[in-house]
């Protein structure tokens, strides 16, 4: 507020910019200061009715943005934002045109950020073909530029014509070319534009003509040098205030290391792999560079070895990790996020640009969960805002773990079916069933907020929270639920056909709740925009109903935690008899066993334990042969109260009905609880030792390094990170023990056994050309072993890690006595993300997700962990705000679908 403002009366509110741009991030500033979300259009956050607006008097200045150049690429429209443009916005030109691309400018301005690289899949014109596109990104002030496939603002897929024009080659064609590029630089004229330099294939690939990196970086000496001419003669005649930018995007990187030299001024981008982990970043010579860097970063992708098209699954903690990684290395004259669609990615864009415009805050990682509360709090009320933070946390940590759309353990170029998920249905508390509950948990959490989200705010609340949340519930339900259907009807189970209409049954409700997104949600507003298979890929396709085969001669089972069928990948050993694993004091309170039906018919059961230590859910119970009652499942206790103090305490507990007997052995092991009385920390349980790396007994840092807590990071929550990320790779790896830092975890063990010890980390790349991967580990304080996790882009050991989020390496330890021992990690090179530890001593079963750690604590066993609840079936999620969750499926009765199930696919 000024008062007397240019020499008259009064007061004034006046917003000045250092450029027409900076006055309209003024303006916009001032919106969203008096309530007006800057996703208020994109995401239907309805601007609340005030009678009066008030304004703090004074002044504000903003700071200069931590990034120049900070935008969004708009990507594999195909199933999205350019079906929806057609069909809404721009019905003209049936395609993303001016009036789309206006209410994306008017966005980016809200979120202060300042460039496009405008959607160039086939489906699309190219931006040039509409001549009200570039008008319209001048009118918004917006920069245009194109990806690192589009050189020269040249969108090839579309406007290259090898028929009329030749090959895509300067090697062989260079006239030809030469002239599109030139064509393009006088039509864009004094737009505000950022050109992209380098060349490669049309869409995508290779550079053609060239053999060899080699070759190919030879020729792009040629190449950079006649862009920057055509820039010269039709843009600015002093080309170093042209924004120039070269993407050192997949074999373009190898193309740059073979002694590519770039103009001084021309901003080197460094790109992710894909999947949210940078591939390199500056050294300190290029730091020293005029044009600087920058990062092209994936929050959405299509490709080898999977895409992630539908849902926004890239976790905040990485995105923030990653980039402040970049931020610390100067990596601040360019930051763009590929968005896909914009849709359903709304908060991931919101963090980016928000770190690209001032990253000082994000430096600290538990910023992130702070400021995806203050978004969600604003949007949905200050009250609401811890809640919906916790919950889209959780589905964040979830999609971590493995995205909805990896799910069904499949892959692109080429593409292959889908598979059994490498989730254990019979260990660990049932695997699977543990992720299940952790989704219907959180479909529980988004019911019970509907009722107070305001109507205004309830389309958003849909958009924002509620079909991520659903639809990642929905597909995990679809291929857990035809896993156990697979694996339980090789038990015999008659469930198995339960578990087979209900993955039929979620695929039925993502169809419905997309329906509702496309065609009823903001009255019809993002009709076309919502694909739930894009591409159509195996993974998004309805679950194949399979032959069901049982052995009728059965008529009930019991199957107890660990026993799975003998062919099943997921049993490590055969399992002679019935019996659960061993119990353990600090180990896991409860164990479970299913009764269930082998065929159709009424089973009582009833339980009786030979011991008075053992404790169960349920004593006695009845199956049936309806939806949901063909089996039960029981939680067994131990009272370590009344456990004999000595020996191997053995009872047994003995299932009877319908004629049959089933016995099950159960385990105590009190002599070992009394030899490690003394010790708490890290033991021995089944056969193996979990740790997570944060949990560390000591930690020696040295001078140059040091080992640092990060907050919500990795599988575990809370990660390790090998610090500063500026410091030199330590080369001396024979003084280890004396000048690299380190960090240790004290561990007891009962067996005689040389251990195998897996390290999982995050599947980071070097952060520098010349650094590696390595860490360094020993046992005992033996000699230390040198690993380097370094993948080749593109292959197996790398597809699997961008898959699961997890570099993993195993190490054969010394063979180690009953008693206490110590695991060290030393540090050699910066950036490496330590995860989580096991060490499989002959007892780890395979496992897909973070396993709990085994930890002893002094003291009697503490009650306080709860049983795992007895249940007939898996919690469904409740009913969806949209419509219910009863879906229609093509057999009228369970009956009906049970014997479809008979006849083979």
């Amino acid at each position: 507020m000024v008062d007397k403002p240019f020499g008259r009366a009064g007061k004034a509110l006046v917003i000045a910019g250092s450029d027409r741009r900076g006055t309209a991030f003024g303006v916009f500033e001032l919106s969203r200061r008096l309530g007006v979300s800057p996703w208020y259009w994109w995401a239907d956050v309805t601007p609340r009715h005030q009678d009066n607006l008030y304004l703090t008097p004074g002044s504000f200045s903003s700071a200069s943005p931590t990034v120049k150049y900070r935008g969004i690429f708009l990507n594999d429209e195909d199933w999205g934002l350019q079906p929806w443009a057609a069909q809404n916005l721009d019905k003209d030109s049936k395609d993303i045109g001016p009036n789309t691309y206006a209410r994306i400018f008017e966005l980016l301005l809200r979120l202060k950020a300042n460039l496009i690289w405008p959607a160039m899949h086939p489906s699309t014109r190219a931006f040039f073909s509409y001549p009200g596109n570039p008008k319209m990104a001048d009118r918004y002030a917006i920069l245009v530029g194109t990806s690192h496939a589009e050189p020269m603002l040249r969108n090839n897929v579309d406007e290259w014509k090898e028929q009329t024009m030749g090959p895509f080659d300067y090697f062989r064609n260079k006239p030809a070319v030469y002239r599109y590029w030139e064509q393009r630089a006088q039509q864009a004229g004094k737009l505000e534009a950022m050109y992209s330099l380098g060349m490669r294939g049309v869409h995508d690939s290779g550079m053609e003509g060239a053999k060899t990196p080699k070759q190919a970086a030879q020729m792009l000496h040629s190449v950079i040098a006649d862009q920057r001419e055509i820039l010269r003669r039709h843009v600015a005649p002093d080309v170093t205030t042209v924004p120039q930018v070269f993407t050192a995007y997949k074999e373009v990187l190898d193309v740059y290391d073979e002694g590519l030299k770039l103009p001084d001024d021309v901003t080197l981008v460094w790109p992710d792999d894909n999947y949210g982990y940078i591939s390199r970043l500056s050294n300190p010579q290029e730091q020293a560079r005029e044009g600087g860097a920058g990062v092209y970063y994936h929050a959405s992708y299509w490709g080898r070895p999977h895409d992630y098209l539908w849902l926004s699954t890239t976790h905040p903690a990485l995105i923030r990790e990653e980039m402040m990684k970049a931020y610390a290395l100067k990596t601040d004259r360019l930051w763009v996020l590929n968005v896909g669609d914009i849709k359903p990615l709304e908060y991931n864009i919101q963090l980016f640009l928000d770190m690209a415009y001032d990253a000082r805050p994000f430096q600290q990682s538990t910023h992130v969960p702070a400021h995806l509360q203050a978004w969600a709090g604003t949007i949905f009320g200050e009250k609401l805002g811890p809640e919906i933070r916790s919950i889209l946390w959780e589905y964040y940590d979830l999609a971590f773990e493995r995205r909805p759309e990896f799910m069904g353990w499949s892959q692109t170029e080429p593409t292959t079916p889908t598979q059994r998920t490498a989730y254990n249905h019979f260990a660990y508390g049932d695997e699977a069933q543990r992720r299940l509950d952790r989704y219907a948990a959180l479909t529980q959490r988004v019911q019970q907020l509907r009722p107070q989200i305001e109507p205004a705010r309830a389309d958003a609340f849909f958009e924002l929270v509620y079909y991520p949340v659903v639809g990642a519930a929905l597909m995990n339900q679809k291929f857990l639920y035809q896993d156990k259907s697979y694996w339980y009807a090789r038990q015999h189970r008659a469930s198995a056909a339960d578990y087979a209409l209900w993955a039929q049954q979620a695929y039925a409700n993502i169809e419905r709740e997309t329906e509702y997104y496309n065609n009823q949600l903001a009255g019809g507003k993002w009709r076309g925009m919502m694909s739930m298979q894009p591409r159509n890929l195996p993974v998004y396709q309805a679950p194949v109903a399979l032959p069901l085969a049982l052995d009728t001669t059965r008529i009930w089972g019991v199957s107890p935690e660990g026993f799975a069928p003998h062919d099943s990948l997921l049993a490590a050993t055969s399992v002679p008899s019935l019996e659960l694993p061993t119990f353990y004091s600090w180990g896991p309170s409860s164990y479970f066993v299913d009764v269930f039906l082998s065929r159709r018919r009424a089973v009582a059961w009833k339980v009786k334990s030979s011991v008075k230590w053992l404790t169960l859910s349920a004593q006695k119970g009845t199956l049936a042969s309806a939806e949901g009652q063909k089996q039960q499942r029981l939680q067994v206790r131990i009272d370590w109260q009344k456990v004999p103090k000595r020996g191997a305490p053995m009872g047994v507990l003995t299932f009877s009905g319908a004629g049959k007997t089933f016995r099950v052995a159960v385990r105590a092991a009190a002599a070992e609880s009394e030899l490690a009385t003394d010790y708490e920390g890290f033991i021995e349980t089944n056969g193996y030792v979990s740790m997570r790396a944060a949990h560390y007994s000591r930690k020696v840092d040295k001078a140059a390094s040091r080992w640092t807590l990060v907050d919500g990071l990795a599988h575990a929550g809370q990660a390790l990170q090998a610090h500063p990320l500026q410091a030199k790779p330590l080369v001396d790896t024979v003084n280890l023990k004396t000048q690299a830092s380190a960090v240790e975890y004290d561990f007891y063990t009962f067996s005689r056994a040389a251990p195998a010890i897996t390290v999982s980390t995050l599947p980071t790349h070097p952060v520098t050309r010349s650094a590696g991967m390595r860490y360094g580990v020993a046992v005992d304080h033996g000699p230390i072993e040198i690993v380097d996790f370094k993948t080749v882009g593109r292959s197996e050991e790398w597809k699997q890690n961008v898959l699961r989020n997890r570099a993993q390496r195993q190490i054969k330890g010394p063979l180690l006595g009953p008693g206490r021992h110590t695991l060290t990690l030393y540090l050699l090179d910066p950036g490496v993300v330590l995860d989580h530890l096991t060490i499989d001593l002959g007892g780890l079963q395979p496992a897909y997700s973070l396993l709990p750690e085994t930890w002893k604590t002094l003291g009697p066993p503490s009650p306080a962990a709860a049983p795992r609840k007895a249940s007939a079936r898996p919690p469904t999620p409740p009913a969806p705000m949209s419509k219910p969750w009863g879906a229609k499926v093509r057999c009228r009765s369970l009956r009906q679908f049970a014997i479809a199930l008979l006849v083979p696919t």
